[in-house]
């Protein structure tokens, strides 16, 4: 599985790192020690890049949820 950030471009540079960082699940606590920068600053990044309108995509490779051979076999009858 992977995600993909589509409208990124609208983000500043610190942004983009708050906004994936976030949206593969790391905390607001995480976050700030991994960038050496305080919560509330986490916090106004994250908030300001989704009035930006970024949206987030996860793409599911394979078929982890084991649903591609019954869909397959339904398709075929």
């Amino acid at each position: 599985m992977r995600i993909e950030i589509r409208g990124v471009e609208k983000l500043s540079w610190r942004e983009r790192q708050v906004v994936a960082l976030k949206e593969t699940g790391h905390s607001t606590d995480t976050i700030a020690k991994r960038l050496d920068i305080g919560e509330g600053t986490i916090a106004t990044l994250y908030n300001r890049a989704r009035k930006k309108g970024y949206e987030v995509v996860i793409i599911i490779e394979g078929d982890p949820l084991g649903l591609g051979e019954e869909l397959e076999n339904e398709d075929a009858t």
